[in-house]
């Protein structure tokens, strides 16, 4: 109401001091009117519905999405983006109330508009409360999540040291990628990015330009292999890449019971959902009776296949009638949820496939088991973050082998507006029994608090071993752990802080932002020194 006020009172001294200018003589020309505004504007506080300004768009796209879909966009301004943006991130931001409201006319481009569209407050440690607020384009955003798919060379490369001398290591590939299909393993160093030292070298156009190719560019990398004394030069073309989510699946037979392996890198497609039952029935059929689930450099993703996972490994009788996530949106939205409109219900342990599933119906496999190791790195993130806690939940022990995760209790839809898919907070999650406050992650300890601290071991990521390899440091030690209920003494060390990945187009060394795998993508911001 007081914002109303003051509209209608400038409204009424403009008309005011009009009637005192003495009126015109038929000599005198009337007054120019002023300009009639063609867009929204704003008045600070005051939110229409963010439906009326959706889709109208600067450059309407024609044409069909990847499910032929014809895009919905109506011819508008860049003007009416941003206050769609802002009127969305007032009805769906879980801290909406922590936004300061900016003109939307202050801004050029909605991407710059959105970036500030967040809280800027801290959690107890002093990290950003909000730091997984992102876009990605539309189209990009629509193939990965279908198939898994993005352009690159099919390497992970993890950034060891980000001044130099800067170390690059490869932390695995995708199979039948271009790194791969060049021998390209975990542990290889990049050297040289076409003829620029990437270790010292201040030449960031052609570093960028190498590390962030466009489908089909070839770049010329020097390389030193894993325990190699040697380099050698290989030229990869970026092409376009399927992610492989689960890898290195093993069972191993130790004196203690058989202990099944995999590799699982994202929850973020929806091939994930099959790989994991397969996995998950050949464990099944050969006997595991311990398992580890290496989430290292999972950074999220769906959260039914989050739920699915944890049902495969603890089964029915402990998660019958059990909440795996309860998802909590803003005080605005206290029983539906603000995007979909639906009635809001937890998440239960889904005990099916999904219907997007090779073979949809039935039951999911399980082991039934009673506690799950878990490796993990500050790149394991979001619904991997939301598998420990719901296991935790009902009381599954969770073994936590590595170093802390990332921190993230919270979630998104994607959503799409005139090309761009926008990725803002809007719910948190919460276990069965109520407690969903990790935003500093999960960290191992000796003792388990039944929150943030959670048993286990303090590990390094170890590049001298493949991924799968029993004396790898992360596997070693949760083998150990498995056969002695303790960490082991040589291959405990503290994390490796501010480790970074670079995936398929992560690190950019122009404006220092950090890709991650997400719920679906996370940002991060880091220095990177020249």
């Amino acid at each position: 109401m007081k914002n109303v006020s003051k509209l209608l009172f400038s409204g009424i001294s403009i008309a005011f001091l009009a009637a005192c200018g003495g009126g015109s003589s038929p000599d005198t020309p009337a007054p120019t009117p002023p300009p009639v505004s063609s867009g929204p504007t704003w008045t600070a506080g005051t939110f229409a519905p963010a439906s009326d300004f959706v889709a109208r768009c600067e450059n309407p796209r024609s044409g069909t999405d990847i499910d032929g879909n014809p895009w919905p966009d109506a011819a508008g301004s860049t003007l009416e983006e941003n206050f769609w943006l802002r009127s969305w991130s007032d009805e769906t931001y879980l801290w909406y109330s922590e936004i300061a409201d900016q003109n939307p006319a202050g801004f050029s481009d909605p991407v710059s508009y959105f970036n500030v569209l967040k809280s800027n407050a801290v959690t107890n440690s002093g990290n950003p409360k909000d730091q997984f607020h992102f876009t990605q384009d539309t189209d990009d955003y629509q193939q990965q999540a279908s198939t898994g798919s993005s352009a690159g060379y099919g390497w992970r490369l993890r950034l060891l040291s980000t001044s130099p001398p800067r170390r690059a290591v490869i932390a695995y590939t995708e199979p039948n990628s271009p790194a791969s299909n060049a021998s390209v393993t975990r542990g290889a160093e990049v050297l040289e990015i076409d003829g620029v030292d990437l270790v010292n070298g201040s030449d960031v156009n052609t570093l960028n330009a190498g590390l962030f190719p466009n489908d089909g560019e070839t770049h010329e990398f020097v390389i030193q292999d894993l325990g190699s004394n040697t380099t050698r030069t290989i030229n990869l073309t970026a092409t376009t890449v399927t992610t492989d989510p689960v890898q290195n699946e093993k069972v191993f037979d130790t004196a203690t019971g058989k202990v099944g392996y995999m590799q699982f890198n994202t929850f973020g497609t929806r091939i994930a959902e099959q790989e994991l039952i397969d996995a998950f029935v050949d464990f099944s059929n050969q006997g595991v009776q311990d398992l580890v689930v290496d989430l290292r450099y999972n950074g999220g993703g769906f959260l039914f296949i989050a739920s699915e996972l944890a049902y495969m490994v603890a089964g029915p009788s402990r998660t019958n009638n059990q909440t795996f996530e309860t998802t909590v949106f803003n005080d605005k939205n206290p029983t539906t949820n603000p995007v979909t409109g639906q009635i809001l219900q937890p998440t239960p342990f889904y005990n099916g496939p999904s219907s997007q599933a090779t073979a949809p119906g039935g039951t999911l496999p399980d082991l039934n088991l009673n506690r799950v190791f878990v490796l993990s790195t500050g790149s394991t993130c979001s619904a991997s973050e939301a598998f420990v806690n719901g296991l935790r939940g009902i009381d599954v022990e969770v073994v936590l082998i590595g170093g802390t995760t990332c921190g993230k209790p919270y979630g998104f839809y994607p959503t799409d507006n005139c090309g761009t898919t926008y990725f803002t907070i809007q719910f948190r999650g919460e276990n069965n029994k109520g407690w969903g406050d990790y935003a500093d992650g999960f960290i191992p300890s000796s003792s388990d608090n039944g929150e943030d601290f959670v048993n286990g071991c303090t590990v390094a990521d170890d590049y001298n071993h493949l991924l799968g390899d029993p004396d790898e440091a992360m596997l070693a030690a949760a083998l150990t752990y498995q056969a002695t209920g303790a960490c082991p003494v040589t291959k405990t060390a503290p994390a490796e802080p501010n480790r970074y990945d670079w995936t398929q187009n992560p690190l950019d060394l122009r404006n220092s932002e950090l890709y991650k795998t997400r719920t679906f993508h996370e940002q991060n911001r880091i220095d990177v020194k020249l």
